[in-house]
């Protein structure tokens, strides 16, 4: 399966501060890829760079197997963009920003684009200055869903949004997702956990992880252990268990790293006295918030 996002030790520089610390990551065709990290981790930064609205300090970014630097206008009738921070032409109905757009795409959907009106149940003659974010926001999938693109990023589609808009806007793209690569950052991680491929962590500029979905939660457990008597806490810690905690007779902690038997073993080292262990998996959410706070303790 070829790779239609690579990036190759990517720097990003604003002045003197580096936001983005040699990201390597690739994104291959036809997953749904799942870009979370805190606010400030750079992930918009990366976007836009991947777009080649910022110039990269050094390393490589390819875009559908072209150099970032060198995309020309001809290659976005291959690549979307929404955005919660796009602006759109509010003095224009929804129809007359379709139709202003459609020029411009080889590809462009007249079909399509009216079955999504349907689905997403816009009033196309009412000016866009008229409509509610979520609204925009359905109509900015409209017209990006309505070229074909091969190619799709979502900057913090959901954020904001209702429960019913954010369930409408995600399928809608899951009825389109198999005939494009979905690259999507968001806050609203148990929405995209539900339908997502594959994850990629970025902290503070720099990619903890990235792998596929079902082998990121199978390698994270919380994990509680009951001892037969009080513990303490041994001075050498595994690196892969985050979060150490204990009450009473019990021990919780994270494993970031989790193998059944390994950790078993592992466990009954540390803790000759366990009468019990229950490792539980974590949902998407869960682990992010885990290692947000480990960041956030250890600086």
């Amino acid at each position: 399966m070829s790779s239609v996002v690579v990036t190759e030790n990517l720097v990003q520089r604003f002045g003197s501060r580096t936001v983005l610390d040699r990201l390597t990551f690739e994104v291959p065709e036809g997953a749904i890829y799942a870009f979370v990290g805190p606010n400030g981790a750079g992930k918009t930064t990366t976007i836009k760079t991947l777009l080649n609205l910022l110039h990269p300090a050094s390393g490589r970014a390819e875009v559908l197997g072209k150099p970032t630097r060198r995309l020309a206008p001809r290659d976005f009738t291959d690549i979307g963009l929404v955005s919660e921070s796009a602006r759109l032409p509010l003095w224009m109905t929804v129809r007359y920003f379709l139709d202003y757009l459609k020029p411009f795409y080889p590809r462009w959907d007249d079909a399509l684009a009216a079955q999504l009106l349907a689905q997403f149940d816009l009033p196309s003659d009412r000016p866009l200055k008229h409509l509610s974010r979520g609204m925009r926001m359905k109509a900015a999938l409209v017209s990006v869903l309505s070229f074909h693109p091969r190619l799709l990023f979502l900057d913090e589609p959901f954020s904001g949004l209702d429960p019913l808009v954010r369930d409408d806007l995600t399928q809608g793209l899951l009825a389109r997702a198999e005939e494009m690569t979905i690259f999507i950052s968001s806050h609203d991680l148990s929405e995209i956990e539900s339908f997502s491929s594959h994850a990629g962590y970025l902290e503070e500029g720099r990619l903890k992880f990235s792998e596929e979905m079902s082998s990121l939660v199978n390698r994270f457990r919380e994990v509680e252990v009951t001892l037969a008597k009080p513990p303490a806490l041994p001075p050498s810690w595994p690196a892969a268990w985050l979060q150490p905690e204990s009450a009473a007779s019990v021990v919780r902690f994270i494993d970031s790293a989790h193998d059944p038997g390994r950790t078993e073993a592992e466990i009954r080292r540390v803790f000759p006295y366990a009468q019990s262990i229950d490792a539980r998996p974590m949902s998407l959410r869960a682990i992010f918030v885990a290692l947000a706070r480990t960041a956030r303790k250890a600086a």
